[in-house]
């Protein structure tokens, strides 16, 4: 009888390689394509160096590190004195150091020139790839920056730390530290969502009002990363009914650790790496940001950038997830051949890959906007109206459109990336585990789905214009493609309907929005077979015969060219 050494009871074959040392950005035909159309080529070798160093074997250890060694909360010292100290792998720390040298905290205002908005949200999307808990608190830094921009003189004081490439983790008083990171905090326990429904009080400690100093009382239900060195709250003052916006450092002017006080770390399905919580404010001190009752317009101005970081978080899970499907189905044998040379795993593969693409020049498209939007005064906006309209509604309407439904389809797509590895997949020993449970929180965080839709139905009626000026663009890019006027047609029919039917049909609204904007875009960049494929499949008559799972494309598109063209093998 023949004996084996210990572990040594058959050979490992047909086990899949892990997917490391490849360049995220380069590999990108898509995302390389929209950076030189926005034009931010002058920013295409910095993307270059840091797509290769997201994908080094010591990266990806710390993205897995950071999710697996979470935040720990200390309320007291050993003595029994209030802390609320934040502990962090250090894994955490080096993730944030390198967002931070590469500018995405805040590249368009830092460093602003012709397509910086684009430069950053390439360069978000190749890090979301790899690790999402750590771009919460930099995503919130980034949004905050045009809000307090209006606030001259606390700006000034902020400005450096604000811009500064480098990551500063200790807790200390804003004025000793080289950096700082700004959160935010809007929900309470029984508004959620309804922000107007918050108990939370301030009190003026002097004159008040603009700019004026205020002890705020009441709590957050959830206070996202309260390491943060300010955040931005919503507040009630006692002599308008209208929420107002504070500016609540961590710490007091005196130099004291301000009064929020951290009750707990929220336990959280993924997003795990990163610190949400729920705190209350015992005389806790604020500054005044925005005028008096107009809290909830103030600090909307920084959901929207946020819900822009949503989107392009969503569409990196997904690039993520199809990048290891694909590389997967190269590696891996099954029946006698290779996974991707089976004509039933390529369609799957083909058809996640038209939803990545699509998702990918959507969110570069809506970066442009909020570029071009930023400025409503420039030049180009008074020789063009009807396109500063235009590029308005791609920011106010699409936006919350995409944020509905690129993070909805995440939940299907990573699901989908994971069915594809099989039970490999559904360990956590590789990474599809934390792609699966990342997806949900972009559907949640800043505006759930219904709240989202019903966003995209308010701006419509209330910028009729802005609407009447992107449907107009959207015919001419329709005109030489059946399917898609028809697709139009029918959205314009719908929103033409009674009040009540289109709050009703406001998913469906949105979702024919963003499949409508998707699909002008792989008319005008992709190539042809691309975008016909999508085109047949979500919005041509017979698309229902796909329906909503990924792997029914009709069998006359080359799906082995969609899947190359996706990620080069």
């Amino acid at each position: 009888m023949q004996r084996h050494s210990f572990g040594q009871t058959h050979e490992v074959t047909n086990q899949v390689p892990p997917l490391a040392d490849y360049n995220l950005f380069s590999s990108d035909a898509a995302l390389s394509a929209a950076l030189e159309r926005d034009g931010a080529v002058w920013h295409r070798d910095a993307l270059l160096r840091h797509g290769a160093a997201l994908t080094t074997p010591d990266t990806l250890a710390l993205a897995e590190l950071a999710n697996r060694h979470t935040p720990e909360l200390s309320t007291h010292s050993p003595r029994g004195e209030r802390i609320d100290a934040l502990e962090f792998h250090p894994a955490w720390h080096e993730l944030l150091s390198l967002l931070r040298r590469e500018g995405l905290h805040a590249l368009p205002f830092s460093d602003p020139q012709p397509g910086a908005m684009a430069a950053r949200c390439a360069g978000y999307f190749l890090h979301a790839q790899i690790e999402s808990g750590s771009l919460c608190p930099l995503t919130m830094t980034f949004a905050s920056i045009p809000v307090l921009q209006r606030e001259p003189q606390l700006f000034e004081t902020l400005r450096d730390k604000l811009y500064a490439r480098e990551h500063d983790p200790r807790d200390l008083p804003l004025t000793q530290k080289i950096s700082a990171m700004i959160g935010m905090g809007m929900t309470e326990k029984q508004g959620g969502s309804d922000v107007r429904n918050n108990q939370t009080q301030a009190r003026a400690i002097a004159a008040g009002g603009r700019g004026g100093a205020y002890e705020l009382v009441g709590h957050k239900w959830f206070f996202s990363a309260p390491q943060c060195d300010a955040h931005l709250v919503l507040a009630r003052t006692h002599d308008h009914a209208g929420l107002s916006c504070f500016f609540v450092p961590r710490f007091a002017p005196d130099g004291s650790k301000n009064a929020v006080q951290i009750q707990r770390l929220k336990d959280k399905l993924g997003n795990r790496s990163n610190a949400s919580s729920e705190v209350e404010f015992l005389d806790a001190f604020g500054i005044m940001i925005g005028d008096e009752g107009r809290g909830v317009p103030t600090i909307i101005e920084m959901a929207n950038y946020t819900r822009l970081d949503c989107v392009i978080g969503s569409a990196a899970l997904m690039r993520a997830a199809l990048v290891q499907a694909i590389h997967h189905a190269r590696h891996r044998s099954a029946f006698g051949r290779n996974l991707v040379d089976q004509p039933l795993m390529r369609n799957v593969l083909a058809d996640l890959s038209l939803e990545s693409e699509a998702a990918t020049v959507l969110f570069m498209r809506l970066a442009h906007a909020f570029e071009q939007s930023a400025d409503a005064d420039s030049a180009t906006s008074a020789a063009n109206p009807a396109e500063a309209s235009a590029e308005r509604a791609w920011r106010r309407i699409v936006t919350p459109a995409a944020k509905y439904w690129v993070c909805k389809r995440t939940l299907e797509f990573t699901g989908e990336a994971m069915e594809v590895w099989g039970g490999n997949g559904y360990v956590e020993t590789g990474p599809m585990a934390r792609f699966y449970r990342e997806a949900p929180v972009n559907s949640i965080w800043e505006g759930s789905g219904n709240v989202m839709c019903l966003d995209v139905l308010r701006a419509m009626e209330r910028e009729p214009e802005a609407a009447q000026a992107l449907f107009a663009q959207w015919q001419a890019d329709a005109a030489a493609h059946p399917a898609l006027s028809a697709a139009l047609g029918k959205l314009a029919a719908t929103l033409n309907g009674p009040a009540e039917d289109r709050e009703a049909s406001a998913r469906r609204i949105a979702q024919q929005i963003v499949l409508i904007a998707q699909a002008t875009l792989l008319v005008k960049h992709a190539p042809a077979a691309v975008a016909e494929a999508f085109i047949a499949t979500r919005l041509a008559n017979g698309c229902g015969e796909s329906g909503r799972v990924y792997g029914t494309l009709p069998a006359t598109f080359d799906h082995a060219a969609i899947v190359e063209r996706a990620f080069p093998g």
